[in-house]
């Protein structure tokens, strides 16, 4: 537990930190800092509970569409690998490629589709309250 949540703290230096700067070869760049999902839609307030982090590196085979879901959550990642593209409800689109990172959707169905020859690697971190599923489907 102790290292989860020391790779949580590190990993929000590395996507929320406050800069890009380089402090005796560490270098840290920031990829997103930002109030508000994808689609430019605001992020909710965290609601009130005991919280409960989740990180998933979630694999997703070439050619696959996911089932509609949403996520109740606030959660952010980073497209490792492949080209992913994510269609909300409203049609809105994103499109992307390994090395950009995602704030997603929250309480809004959305599906992501990897329309490439190669699987696309994610990481997610999911910051929710303890007992809140972080994706439904529908």
């Amino acid at each position: 537990m102790k290292k989860l949540f020391i790779l949580f703290c590190f990993s929000q230096i590395c996507i929320i930190g406050c800069k890009s700067n380089k402090i005796n070869d560490i270098e840290v760049t920031t990829l997103v800092k930002t109030t508000e999902s994808w689609n430019g839609k605001q992020l909710p307030k965290y609601p009130d509970g005991n919280p409960e982090i989740t990180i998933l590196k979630i694999i997703i085979p070439p050619k696959t569409k996911l089932p509609l879901h949403k996520h109740p959550n606030i959660n952010a990642g980073i497209l490792l690998k492949g080209e992913l593209t994510v269609i909300s409800e409203a049609n809105d689109t994103l499109y992307l490629k390994a090395g950009e990172p995602i704030v997603e959707l929250v309480n809004t169905w959305h599906f992501g589709r990897n329309d490439g020859t190669g699987p696309v690697e994610i990481i997610v971190f999911y910051a929710g309250i303890q007992g809140t599923p972080i994706t439904i489907l529908e």
